[in-house]
């Protein structure tokens, strides 16, 4: 049974479809985001909403294996789906300054992709007031 479990979670994260194409193991592609987000000056409790673009500029779909903050502080979604080739996604990371007790801020998300390197660090600054 946990076979059979394992399997089918391999082939849900890899055998998904859009348009008749599917994800093949082992295809890397390339992608391109804005890697800093710079909430500028935010009150104290305010909670910080980082939307980070990104792109494939590859040949092959871009798979999101996970994506991962820094803290407990800050949250992100990942896309449910593979962004095709030329085609744009959204990775919204939310970050509560509540307990914040520095004047500044800095908190980063780790994306991991079929890219080559796998892994991407998103920043996201700002000034406490």
């Amino acid at each position: 049974m946990k076979k059979f479990v394992a399997l089918l979670a391999i082939s849900l994260l890899f055998a998904c479809s859009s348009e008749g194409d599917s994800v093949e193991i082992g295809e890397k592609t390339t992608l391109e985001v804005n890697e800093v987000y710079d909430a500028g000056t935010v009150v104290k409790g305010e909670v910080i909403r980082a939307v980070f673009t990104v792109k494939n500029t590859g040949d092959h779909p871009l798979v999101f294996g996970e994506v991962r903050p820094s803290c407990s502080c800050t949250v992100a979604d990942k896309p449910s789906e593979p962004i095709q080739p030329g085609e744009s996604t959204k990775i919204i990371a939310k970050v509560n300054t509540a307990n914040v007790s520095s004047k500044e801020v800095t908190k980063s998300v780790t994306i991991m992709t079929n890219t080559t390197p796998s892994t991407k660090v998103l920043i996201i600054k700002a000034k406490i007031k």
